[in-house]
């Protein structure tokens, strides 16, 4: 998964050592990401399955209740809504920073949430639509503030605790995640999709209940406004949104009143916004007159990562939609007298992490201790090879998934094994290499820019769906394993340049 792991700002660290040695607080803060990554994981497993439940492309035999969608607009809604949980941690983080302070965008951004699975819990495509776009604004304000406030726990970044503290919270990610498919992913797909939901309203309400009871051991620097907006900037940004809003509305008002609206007038530009919103932020941040020469050098060596983070995001998270539909429709569920639901395969990624991550973290060290690392370009360069593997095996199943014939489970757990290897070689790096080549000035926003490769990404998945395209298709499968191959042959041969432009991050 995408991981919300940030570097955060300094801060005081908290007096109390009962969790494991950190600060009392570091226990609210997982607990908090941990109810949130469950209600969200939850709800992503559920989304595609009933999006196409009661349709034709719905597995046969499977319950009834959904918005009977072709799996094409099914995997539409599914990309362009993560791809908006993603985009929305930049003006979430401009909350936090400017509006309310990490502390009230949290717990806002928990109410928010809670209310967005609340409505996904009522039948009905208008209130489905509202609790999506509901989850997707709640989730982008807590998943650019949250981490910040585990930074306040410590004493800046030299912190001793600091990155085991990180460690932890990163751990609470990937429980929740694990845990969500098994239990809301099963109450929604065998007995009730809106049941389903509203257990994931529930995991946010505890969440925040958990978070709003345990703010007393949180830092105090977690409740300031780092750079408040002044009357007269606060005035200019109402005006804006507001004509924003007057201007969308009006234009919608004409499309209906005319009969000409349907879900493409809402999605295309949606997606089309996510893929050139990612543009324009570099472009402003490569042409700032502000940046010497040797920053805008290492912005430039930057697009190279961000473009091939998109093109890998791209196939990656279409393991809740692609492979989800193909687990549902295509594949056995059982192995030997064991039976599950299609939901189940989205506990593999956070388990393999949980039981990866310390591998790796530990094989790195090994190698710099001989000095046989992998340079950060070549681990990249792994990464992507990696997710083109994935999609080069799933041909396999495809083939032979043929009429009424299923393949055994067991080939997507491969398949997702291999994406999480793909991912440890990748994401973490990404992170760590756009904390080194930002700009001063673009410190904390640069983080920002590498969410939105994840929106690039997931944008484009949902243009190739609106298109008609089947991704369930073996052409396009074998097409997208080729490119990001290609991406990854790319990213290797220039290694030099790109390390040139690199200049002083390794």
């Amino acid at each position: 998964m995408a991981s919300s792991l940030t570097t955060a700002s300094t801060g005081t660290p908290g007096s109390e050592k009962t969790f494991f040695g950190h600060p009392r607080g570091l226990a609210t803060l997982f607990m908090t990401e941990m109810w949130e990554r469950f209600s969200y994981y939850g709800m992503r497993a559920l989304l595609v399955l009933y999006l196409v439940s009661g349709g034709a492309d719905a597995a046969t035999g499977s319950q009834g209740g959904g918005l009977a969608m072709t799996a094409a607009t099914a995997t539409a809604i599914y990309s362009v809504y993560v791809s908006m949980v993603y985009l929305m941690a930049m003006p979430g983080g401009w909350f936090g920073d400017r509006v309310w302070g990490a502390r009230k965008t949290v717990t806002i951004a928990g109410f928010v949430i809670m209310a967005g699975h609340a409505s996904l819990a009522i039948p009905g495509q208008a209130m489905f639509f509202v609790g999506l776009a509901l989850v997707a604004a709640g989730s982008g304000l807590l998943k650019a503030n949250i981490s910040t406030m585990v930074g306040h726990l410590y004493d800046g970044p030299d912190d001793p605790r600091r990155d085991g503290g990180f460690t932890l919270f990163y751990v609470g990610i990937n429980l929740g995640a694990f845990l969500a498919p098994l239990v809301i992913g099963t109450v929604g797909e065998s007995y009730n999709w809106h049941l389903g939901f509203l257990l994931a309203a529930i995991g946010m309400a505890v969440g925040l209940g958990q978070f709003l009871f345990g703010t007393k051991h949180l830092s105090e620097k977690s409740s300031v406004v780092p750079n408040p907006l002044s009357d007269a900037e606060r005035k200019s940004v109402l005006v804006k949104v507001c004509a924003t809003i007057a201007v969308v509305a009006v234009f919608y008002g004409i499309v209906v009143a005319a009969g000409m609206y349907t879900l493409n007038w809402a999605l295309v530009p949606i997606t089309l916004a996510g893929l050139l919103i990612p543009i324009a932020v570099i472009v402003r941040i490569k042409r700032d007159k502000d940046l010497d020469k040797a920053e805008q050098s290492k912005v430039t060596g930057y697009i190279w990562f961000f473009v091939a983070a998109a093109v890998f995001w791209m196939i990656y998270d279409q393991g809740g939609s692609t492979l989800s539909l193909f687990a549902d429709s295509k594949t056995t569920d059982h192995i030997g007298p064991l039976s599950f639901p299609a939901t189940w395969f989205q506990s593999l990624n956070p388990l393999f992490v949980m039981a990866l991550a310390p591998v790796f973290a530990w094989l790195w060290l090994w190698l710099a201790r001989r000095n046989q690392e992998p340079s950060t370009i070549v681990k990249f360069s792994l990464g992507l090879v990696g997710i083109g593997i994935s999609f080069f095996v799933f041909l396999a199943p495809i083939g032979l998934a043929t009429g009424d014939t299923k393949v055994s489970p067991m080939w997507l757990v491969g398949i997702y094994f291999i994406q999480t290897v793909a991912e440890l070689c990748l994401s973490p790096v990404g992170l760590s290499v756009t904390t080194k080549m930002a700009p001063q000035k673009y410190a904390s926003q640069m983080l920002g820019v590498w969410f939105l490769a994840v929106t690039a990404g997931d944008c484009t998945t949902g243009l190739l769906s609106l298109a008609g395209v089947d991704l369930n298709g073996t052409g396009i499968i074998a097409l997208q394993a080729v490119a990001v191959t290609v991406a990854a042959v790319a990213v290797f041969m220039y290694r030099k340049k790109v390390k040139a432009l690199m200049g002083d991050v390794h």
